[in-house]
């Protein structure tokens, strides 16, 4: 191997080098967390966070909230309703039974967020209601249009067909994934379902640790 050789192989090999590490720390967001594990676990962190838009929506407690102002804290958001025959109770069942697993150091960065699908049934006395079947200190979110939910979960890609009102009974078709949300208001991933309670329970703590 030539003098040459040898110094373009030793500058390939850094640069590899370097990318790597690179990688590494993007994935593993300065070291906090085995993105592998994360994965496993069904937490999907995006490469580059999402802005949310401007949409303010009413609270379980009748008061509006910016959703690009859910800041301060970690949020999951979930896009279902009250009148939800199965995926909607056993998924907040799960959160609840997942929060109260977590060490208080991570639930005290972390907040549920039930944004409903069903404006049309779901005012904040009813959400309120069923929310406090699961854990009071979930928040619920309804919004003034379908128009103004449609821009929130196409903006987080949390997709849900609108429902037909007019029939009686009806249900409204949505996805069961969660958008994380960062202390930034940012979107930073999501969570894939169906949940995991046990991974999600090792794993969360990691990343609400990152910034």
């Amino acid at each position: 191997m030539t003098r040459t050789q040898k110094t373009v192989f030793i500058l390939v090999a850094v640069i590899a080098l370097i990318l790597g590490l690179t990688v590494n720390k993007v994935l593993s967001g300065k070291g906090q967390g085995d993105p592998t594990a994360l994965i496993d676990a069904g937490i999907i962190l995006l490469p580059q966070s999402r802005n949310l838009p401007d949409v303010t929506m009413t609270d379980q407690d009748g008061k509006p909230v910016a959703i690009d102002e859910l800041k301060g804290k970690w949020s999951l958001l979930f896009f279902g309703y009250t009148f939800c025959p199965d995926i909607c109770p056993t998924t907040l069942a799960q959160l609840r039974q997942i929060k109260s697993e977590l060490p208080k150091e991570a639930v005290d960065k972390l907040q549920i967020v039930l944004v409903s699908v069903d404006p049309n049934r779901d005012t904040p006395k009813q959400l309120k209601q069923y929310l406090g079947y699961f854990d009071p200190q979930f928040i619920g979110l309804t919004p003034t249009s379908i128009e103004e939910l449609q821009k929130v979960a196409n903006a987080v890609s949390i997709p849900f067909i609108p429902a037909d009102t007019s029939k009686p009974n009806y249900t409204v078709d949505h996805s069961g994934n969660l958008a994380v949300i960062g202390p930034d208001g940012t979107q930073r991933g999501f969570i894939r379902a169906p949940l995991n309670n046990a991974k999600l329970v090792a794993q969360l703590p990691a990343m609400l640790e990152r910034q």
